[in-house]
């Protein structure tokens, strides 16, 4: 976890398992929420809106406001209502809407 992070993991005895995100190699704890995990290893932005391009992060963390879309395997899903799992390969939404 980056120093500079404004969260921390809560349990630190998890297995840590490679993740790609954007081609950028993070060892984050399986099991645990994607979103969390993601916030607690510095990311601070998901994507970005369509209109403005604005970045966005995790707001709800319960799936309500889509502000943590990501796409993995080619396909657009919430951060928060994802688990995290070995050789999962993230990309930031760069102005796309949720469909």
């Amino acid at each position: 976890m980056p120093a500079d992070a404004p969260f921390i993991a809560l349990n630190r005895k998890e297995r840590l398992v490679p993740v790609q995100l954007d081609g950028t190699e993070l060892m984050l704890p399986e099991g645990e929420n994607l979103a969390a995990s993601l916030l607690a290893a510095g990311v601070r932005s998901f994507r970005e809106t369509p209109v403005s391009g604005a970045p966005r992060a995790p707001f709800c963390m319960m799936g309500a406001c889509f502000d943590c879309l990501v796409e993995i395997d080619g396909i657009q899903r919430q951060a928060c209502m994802l688990s995290v799992a070995e050789g999962m390969v993230i990309a930031r939404l760069k102005g796309t809407t949720h469909g």
